[in-house]
């Protein structure tokens, strides 16, 4: 064999090498994404969609779901994980917004113990009443609701998943900034809340737009107005609370995180690739089917975001009286 043939027969066993422990580097070494809910809800479906979406250039992302005391538990365990970019894990408004209000002692700092990626999603609230109840009561529009309640201290009920539920919370702020009073009723999960609403047992509540969407559509509730800073694109002719009250935002989000001292060559990987998925259109289609909006960032912007919504719900959760344990 001349020799111009051995380097090219040594240059190609060298790449097929180099390529295998590549290949083997992957399977040997996956990613951990924690999901601190049960598998099945949006949160945990949301996850696997990008971890499959994000294996050609992070290799192997396996989803593991750590569900129990409203989140807390599978955050710690990301908090608590090596920094070394193998463990992962959703961020959400309860895990670092409202828990370490809501619980008196709390395993992790949500302000310090991880190093922020990226926002992934966002999911509007919708303020809804029953249509029978607004119809009844000549309330078309929020203005009118305010005018209404106002007018009517304590007549109102609102219903919720609970106290310190995200139905709860924007009830309390709602009320805060319209200067209104309506009685909260919590029920034991967010399925009783909705059946409440919809028999005329409560009047009106904030509900996520993926849970009231089909019953807004058959006309069985009544939009008022969506809690995002602006309208949203999959609910656009309903106007946003902030139209009547500037600076009103409340929305479920969740995006992802690392544990603190992640090295940011290894963030801004991460930050990449799962930019990249969530901006592809036929995930933006995907996510638009759980009446989702993708919100990709920069890991800075992500960080500054949730120490935006930590200090936003201290306020409303002590205001609320609201407590865990």
């Amino acid at each position: 064999m001349q020799a111009s043939n051995l380097r090219i027969f040594f240059a190609i066993l060298w790449l097929c090498c180099a390529f295998s422990f590549a290949t083997a580097q992957q399977v040997s070494n996956p990613i951990h994404l924690i999901v601190p809910y049960a598998a099945g809800g949006p949160i945990d479906v949301t996850a696997r969609v990008l971890a499959e979406r994000v294996k050609d250039t992070l290799g192997t992302v396996v989803v593991e779901n750590r569900p129990g005391a409203g989140g807390n538990i599978g955050a710690d365990f990301i908090a608590k994980a090596a920094p070394d970019g193998l463990t992962i894990g959703i961020a959400a408004t309860a895990t670092h917004a409202v828990n370490p209000w809501l619980y008196s002692r709390m395993p992790y700092n949500a302000a310090t113990d991880f190093a922020p990626i990226t926002q992934i999603l966002r999911v509007p609230n919708v303020l809804v009443m029953n249509t029978d109840t607004a119809r009844r009561l000549g309330i078309q529009n929020l203005i009118d609701f305010i005018r209404y309640a106002k007018a009517h201290p304590g007549r109102l009920n609102y219903g919720s998943g609970g106290n310190g539920s995200a139905g709860h919370l924007s009830g309390e702020l709602f009320k805060s900034r319209a200067g209104i009073f309506a009685v909260h009723i919590p029920y034991n999960g967010g399925n009783p809340a909705q059946l409440a609403l919809l028999s005329g047992q409560v009047d009106f509540n904030f509900d996520n737009l993926a849970t009231a969407a089909p019953n807004i559509k058959s006309g069985k509730l009544t939009a008022i107005a969506v809690t995002t800073p602006q309208r949203s694109s999959l609910l656009p002719e309903v106007p946003s609370i902030s139209e009547v009250l500037p600076g009103f935002a409340v929305d479920t989000w969740w995006g992802l995180v690392a544990p603190a001292q992640t090295p940011a060559s290894v963030i801004q990987k991460l930050n990449k690739a799962f930019v990249q998925a969530l901006q592809a259109p036929e995930i933006k289609t995907r996510f638009a089917s759980l009446m989702a909006e993708p919100a990709p960032t920069t890991p800075e912007a992500f960080g500054l975001f949730m120490r935006f919504e930590l200090g936003k719900y201290e306020a409303v959760v002590k205001r609320s009286g609201a407590r865990v344990d």
